[in-house]
């Protein structure tokens, strides 16, 4: 038998399976570290006809946004339930670690977002994007100077942008995200070239459809001459979006600076996002000031001159007050701020207890609801706002509290702040 014609593939297989014991000893391979061959079929990968396996180093950081660790908590308000809706009892669920902005959105990010659409969409979707400054505007108070001056003028670049609603903020969101991934790409083919993320170019009947060029899918034409990222190239963030109500109201309990190591019961459940059943500060030099930005009372938004208790009599800077243990700010009080959920008040009863989220057309069905008849505000069209605000009493900064609105409505007191998943993660 002539073995010379079989020698090569036998040294090759030799190698393979060298590379196979070595790739053994050095550890198990991970996300970070698959190895150079198959730990299945000892292929070796990102040959011509092998796989291609990207570099992954781990999610890239997101501009604003915080660590949320996720666990067990008990959503709900245990105060008593003064408006009656008995909309939001209390129940256990988990909720999946996932990152938050750290402040809301303000007018100077809101203004950011408006330069790039104006160079880059169409002028009936800019008009679109412009806040409704009106929404200051009253007829027996001289808030005028808020309607002209609140978005633009310098000094409150870093106050929460308002007059927004839960369309116009999660048009942000998806301008965010792409923008935010055509600057990590550079100038590579993988972003656009024109500067604003490519989006909202593409025509439809009735207006203009969202194209997001940083959408996860494959890298391919998506008929109209656009690439799309892979995800599998582990280089982008995922989308940036409006956080559910459970991650919105968890961020916010922040229960996390209450636990001791290795205690797993949660012994005591906290009123407002800090210490105490107060809104006033326990602690060191800042006893005794404010905690988040409320209506004290009937008439009193800041207290008296010379002793002023919050400081501000309508909003106030985003980074203004004590953040909570998640290093997040004006989670209770400033503005309220949208989530995703369509709202319903059986919401507690009907959804899942791990990551739970409320559609749109599950159970509890919109026909239900007489809003042409006027007997109801409820279809799927409403959204839940949470947090409580600059010109709210104390009873809406409790994270259990909730009220919705049509989410294409906008006021003075609403705002926002986005959320990002966990990718590569079983938390």
């Amino acid at each position: 038998m002539n073995l010379s014609k079989y020698l090569p593939k036998y040294i090759g297989l030799a190698v393979v399976g060298a590379c196979a014991l070595s790739a053994c000893k050095s550890g198990p391979p991970s996300a970070q570290k698959p190895g150079k061959y198959s730990s299945t079929t000892g292929i070796e990968y990102n040959t011509e006809e092998g796989m291609k396996v990207a570099d992954y180093q781990g999610i890239p950081e997101g501009p604003g946004l915080v660590f949320i660790e996720g666990g067990r908590t008990v959503l709900g308000s245990g105060e008593e339930d003064v408006a009656m809706t008995h909309d939001n009892l209390e129940r256990t669920v988990t909720v999946a670690s996932f990152y938050m902005d750290e402040a809301e959105v303000a007018n100077i990010h809101w203004l950011e977002y408006l330069h790039y659409v104006r160079k880059d969409s169409s002028e009936e979707f800019y008009q679109s994007a412009l806040p409704d400054t009106t929404v200051w505007a009253r007829d027996l108070s001289f808030n005028d100077p808020y309607v002209d001056y609140y978005l633009r003028y310098p000094g409150f670049r870093y106050f929460p942008v308002v007059g927004v609603s839960w369309l116009q903020a999660n048009d942000y969101c998806t301008w965010r995200t792409a923008k935010v991934n055509e600057n990590l790409a550079g100038e590579s083919d993988a972003g656009s070239s024109d500067g604003g993320g490519g989006l909202f170019k593409k025509k439809k009947k009735g207006g203009d459809e969202a194209v997001d060029e940083g959408a996860e899918g494959t890298d391919s034409e998506d008929g109209e001459g656009k690439t799309r990222i892979a995800i599998e190239n582990g280089n982008t963030l995922p989308n940036y979006r409006l956080p559910t109500e459970a991650e919105w109201e968890y961020a916010a309990q922040a229960m996390i600076g209450t636990q001791e190591t290795g205690n797993e019961n949660q012994e005591n459940k906290r009123v407002y996002p800090w210490d105490g059943r107060q809104v006033r500060n326990p602690y060191g030099k800042k006893m005794g000031q404010f905690l988040a930005n409320f209506k004290r009372g009937r008439g009193d938004y800041a207290g008296i001159a010379g002793s002023l208790n919050d400081g501000a009599m309508i909003t106030e800077y985003i980074y203004a007050y004590p953040p909570n243990d998640y290093g997040l700010y004006n989670m209770s009080g400033n503005v309220n701020e949208w989530v995703q959920d369509v709202y319903r008040p059986l919401s507690f009863e009907d959804m899942e207890d791990l990551n739970p989220f409320r559609r749109n057309g599950v159970l509890d069905e919109a026909d239900k609801y007489d809003k042409k008849g006027y007997q109801s505000l409820i279809d799927d069209h409403v959204r839940v706002y949470k947090g409580g605000s600059w010109k709210d009493v104390a009873y809406w900064l409790s994270p259990g509290t909730r009220r919705f609105m049509g989410e294409d409505s906008a006021t003075a007191a609403i705002g926002f702040r986005c959320a990002m998943i966990n990718p590569g993660s079983n938390k």
